[in-house]
């Protein structure tokens, strides 16, 4: 610890300045060089693969206990030649470290025969329910009814975990259904009549990628892995790795191919569930220098897309494909905007449009509160290059999006503590709810439909009921931010939920989530007795949002008046909220976790330096579906 001496000596103030972070932004967890100011050493590493056993390589819960089964390290790059950072020897420096975001992973499995249980459905045009499978996951052969919502107008049958239908004839439109110009001919599962991305990247001259490393067995490699593999797309660093999760061979822990970028860090990817095939993958990243890249891993070509930012400047710090959609993905950049890009079209400079709209009405000036600035409509005739849409959000980050199972609603959250519901088909901002405090980092659906989670700066996960319109429990266990939730679709069904949160305190909490097992505060049910013998309240929708959305004379909504149309909702006390302990909870990771995710038979974490830990689950727990 460096103490600071003033000049009036040792009799003077003196400052004890802090201990320097345990993980160096600037270098992702690599330490500064002995000598302060001295070039990082550029020295290039393999990936590790151990086994550690033992009680605290295990997670009890109820259903058994996960065991850990493998314990990944992927290599951190050195950082480029020309881009070797400088380091301060000064631990007080406000020096712009780029932005990164840690280790995240997209998981591919090609073979449908581990595909997640779909809850939520639709079976034909004529059916506007959605169908629920009839698997459960119900320990207890008897369990309470959900509880029946509070609204004065709402019918007996009407429930506050009632999910949001899809559309009054069943059918989920396409994005840009209305606009003849974005029609493109499907070319079914056939993955030789795709298109490929045009630029071989072992071939290429271009200085935005450094160099490609691909396995010397590759081929081999590819060709005898197993029709129900993990495959592993994952960030670290300025390298974009392609690994193989549950590979038998002596390979296991080398990489398919490793991608080194220049400059650019990838901070965000997505796979594409239309596009593929056992042999064909797209893929979409974005990057610290706001470039895109469509990367398809079996031919090795990729397309590079907002070339030097000339869409967007800003980076990129989420990107998803549009569900349904074969070519086109949404992007969300640092500077609070969302972009629709055609992986298949040209970039162009961008202007907004002339008929650029804000919905709802607010002040234009202003991208506080509730507006959406449409800059560029869907449903534009200018769509010979890109972007497709344009849309500006928030003058903050936009830290997360998720797109609901019944392809109409999309969730962001954001920098400024905000969770947006937004009806993308339409682009019309339709909720805002606050954070308890702080940011939020992420945001995840049900696999139904009816619930929605975030995470955040508050070190609490937070659950709400977009039917209901209001949150329906607060989660406290985490000591640190949440920087991931996720359910786990194995073990949810209709009524029961399971879902996971991991965060900066190196601990993975599960929790079990049953809406008529929540005890309400005593406060709330005293507010709740007081709002009922108050007149209903009406908002404008149009006919297919209230068809599919319950109003509710909860606190979120007393304070409006009647008629009122109400789009941002207020901060509910925790007081009036439930709260839901966790089911488990354990430090997995000796550095902050950033990755979440469950498969059938484990469950997957990351963290920020670099280690892929893989759970397996209790054997004889594992639901046939």
């Amino acid at each position: 610890m460096a103490v600071y001496v003033s000049p009036g000596g040792l009799f003077g103030e003196m400052f004890v300045l802090p201990p320097p972070p345990k993980s160096y932004p600037g270098t992702s967890g690599q330490p500064p060089p002995v000598n302060p100011g001295a070039p990082t050493p550029l020295t290039e590493t393999n990936n590790t693969l151990k086994h550690p056993t033992g009680p605290e390589y295990q997670l009890v819960v109820g259903e058994g206990t996960y065991v850990l089964r493998d314990d990944f390290q992927l290599a951190t790059p050195p950082p480029h030649p020309s881009e070797a950072p400088i380091v301060s020897s000064n631990p007080l420096s406000t020096t712009m470290a780029p932005p990164t975001q840690g280790v995240k992973l997209t998981l591919v499995i090609t073979s449908s025969n581990k595909a997640p249980p779909r809850l939520y459905s639709v079976d034909s045009a004529m059916n506007s329910r959605p169908n629920f499978s009839t698997y459960s996951i119900k320990e207890h052969k008897e369990q309470e009814e959900p509880r029946k919502s509070h609204d004065t107008n709402s019918k007996e049958s009407d429930v506050v975990s009632q999910p949001l239908t899809s559309s009054s004839n069943g059918k989920t439109p396409a994005f840009g259904a209305n606009n003849a110009l974005l029609a493109t001919p499907s070319v079914g599962k056939d993955p030789s009549k795709r298109k490929k991305p045009k630029t071989n990247m072992m071939k290429t001259n271009s200085t935005f990628i450094s160099r490609m490393v691909p396995h010397e067995a590759l081929t081999r490699r590819t060709q005898d892995r197993d029709a129900d593999c993990i495959l592993c797309f994952a960030n670290i660093n300025r390298a974009f790795q392609w690994l193989d999760l549950t590979s038998d061979s002596y390979f296991k822990a080398e990489h398919l191919t490793k991608i080194l970028f220049t400059k650019a860090h990838m901070l965000c990817h997505d796979a594409n569930e239309v596009t593929k095939a056992p042999n064909h993958v797209d893929i979409v990243a974005g990057s610290s220098a706001g470039d895109i890249i469509w990367y398809e891993p079996f031919s090795q070509r990729y397309n590079r897309l907002n070339k030097n930012g000339v869409i967007n400047p800003s980076p990129v710090s989420d990107v998803k494909w549009i569900p349904g959609s074969e070519s086109l993905f949404l992007a969300s950049h640092m500077d609070g905007t969302l972009v629709v890009y055609d992986k298949e079209r040209e970039d162009a400079a961008f202007n907004p449009e002339e008929e650029a709209q804000i919905t709802p009405e607010h002040n234009s000036d202003s991208m506080e509160g509730t507006a959406l600035r449409v800059d560029k409509s869907v449903n534009s005739k200018n769509q010979k290059t890109n972007p497709v849409a344009f849309w500006k959000l928030s003058n903050q980050r936009i830290n997360q999006m998720a797109f609901s199972p019944d392809c109409l609603h999309l969730a962001v959250v954001s920098e400024d503590g905000s969770l947006r519901i937004i009806d993308y088909l339409k682009e019309v901002l339709l909720d805002l709810y606050p954070s308890y405090y702080g940011a939020l980092t992420c945001c995840c659906w049900s696999p139904d439909g009816k619930y929605l989670l975030t995470g955040g700066q508050d070190d609490l996960v937070s659950i709400w009921s977009l039917a209901d319109r209001s949150i329906v429990a607060r989660c406290p266990g985490h000591q640190s931010w949440v920087s991931a939730v996720a359910f786990d679709p194995w073990r949810c069904d209709n009524k029961n939920y399971r879902f996971g949160s991991v965060g900066e305190d190196c601990r993975l909490l599960l929790w079990d989530f049953n809406y008529s097992m929540l005890h309400k505060p005593k406060a709330a049910a005293t507010r709740a007795k007081s709002v009922a013998t108050s007149a209903p309240l009406v908002r404008n929708r149009s006919e297919t949002q209230s068809a599919t959305r319950l109003r509710s004379n909860s606190s979120l909504t007393t304070n409006s008046t009647e008629g009122e149309d109400t789009i941002e909702h207020p901060v509910v006390s925790r007081t009036m909220t439930a709260e839901l302990p966790p089911v488990m909870s354990k430090i997995v990771d000796d550095d902050p976790l950033c990755w979440l995710g469950f498969e059938e038979d484990c469950i997957v974490t990351s963290c920020l330096v670099g280690h892929i830990r893989i759970w397996d689950r209790p054997k004889e727990t594992v639901n046939e579906n």
